[in-house]
């Protein structure tokens, strides 16, 4: 296992962590499988994992109730990393700050989290937390030794990523990126902002939930045409390690096998690893990915402005991540994230915009299937 100095700390960071999300399960998916994922925790900390990142709701909040049984079992906790989330749509006065803190210490048999994040901030849930004097508490817990490290992690467009990363001296971020997503809400240009204000940032979605162990053919091919044989989840894990600003990459495993894919990979690659020969054909691996799309759109923006509000361009983009994934769901919850004034079904069928489209794409009967397709979730 290759590790990583924390800039704010004097530790070293195992560059793959574990994601405890994604867990075997039984009957439903709050009924974890305890014997297999207890293996596939042993077999990681013993071959060097020192991360685990948990959160709040994650198994219907199983997750951290497991962790807090599995490392007192063990007895290991000081040997962890453990990173959890405050669910801040769940906060509507700062009291409930220390509330829910006290449930995820008790939920995991600890008196300390070493990484504690703003669970999955964006725009509006930052602004409610921020008013709430969501730092001071945090400055507080970490007074008092009950929070080693503060953070956040992010989901929304980079110029509200800029603006948190401005607002605080953060300890450390988390952001999702991976070969597909170097442009996609923080992104590549987030990464270097914050690791520029000496803030390390850890990564998820690095196989985009999965998405990226499985390419289709015509992606298959480019990596197999390469002088360097890699498998497609080795292609996507070095492509994150290959970047000095990542503290650690999280990966969400369900399966032994995983486990030991993904620890072998770690083991091998560090921040330049990867040469331009090798970066070109990821890219070349990416645009294979980006040319399946349904929506022959070019994001040319000609259609804009609706005179309704509707973004035309964004709800085209979402449909073709479905497309190409083959994963409407998903793709659904970003559509949840549009303004209902942006999405497809605020189309009043104006067609000013397809007077001006260049593509001359039927662009009214289009948002029709994509609201169909979006909202059946």
């Amino acid at each position: 296992m290759i590790y990583r100095k924390f800039l704010k700390g004097d530790i070293f960071i195992s560059q793959l962590g574990f994601g405890a999300m994604r867990f075997p399960t039984l009957k439903n998916e709050s009924d974890i499988d305890i014997e297999k994922t207890e293996n596939m925790l042993d077999y990681a900390i013993e071959n060097g994992v020192n991360y685990i990142d948990t959160a709040y709701p994650y198994h219907n909040g199983m997750s951290e109730i497991f962790l807090g049984e599995y490392f007192q079992k063990r007895k290991i906790r000081e040997k962890i990393f453990l990173a959890t989330k405050m669910p801040v749509w769940k906060i509507e006065k700062f009291e409930d700050f220390e509330f829910y803190f006290n449930i995820q210490l008790d939920r995991l048999k600890t008196q300390y989290i070493d990484f504690y994040l703003l669970h999955s901030l964006w725009k509006g849930s930052w602004e409610k937390v921020r008013d709430l004097k969501v730092i001071d508490f945090l400055l507080k817990k970490k007074k008092e030794g009950k929070i080693s490290f503060i953070g956040f992690s992010f989901h929304d467009e980079f110029n509200v990523f800029k603006e948190i990363i401005d607002f605080f001296d953060w300890d450390f971020c988390q952001i999702q990126l991976n070969y597909m997503d170097i442009d996609y809400q923080a992104g590549e240009k987030g990464l270097s902002y914050a690791y520029n204000k000496g803030i390390q940032v850890v990564i998820m979605e690095p196989l985009k939930g999965g998405k990226l162990a499985s390419p289709p053919n015509n992606v298959l091919n480019i990596f197999e045409s390469y002088e360097i044989k890699r498998t497609p989840v080795e292609w996507a894990l070095s492509f994150l390690f290959n970047k000095k600003e990542v503290l650690t990459v999280l990966s969400g495993m369900s399966d032994i096998t995983h486990v030991v894919e993904n620890i072998n990979i770690a083991s091998n690659y560090n921040f330049g690893s990867l040469n331009q020969k090798d970066l070109e054909i990821l890219m070349r691996a990416r645009d294979e990915w980006l040319n399946i799309k349904s929506i022959d759109c070019t994001n040319c923006k000609y259609c804009l402005p609706c005179p309704y509000g509707v973004n035309i361009p964004k709800n085209f983009e979402i449909y073709n991540e479905g497309v190409r994934y083959n994963d409407f769901k998903e793709a659904s919850y970003e559509y949840e994230y549009l303004k209902d004034e942006e999405k497809a079904s605020n189309c009043h069928e104006c067609g000013e915009c397809e007077e001006k489209c260049p593509q001359n794409l039927p662009i009214k009967e289009l948002l029709k299937i994509v609201d169909k397709a979006l909202r059946k979730f």
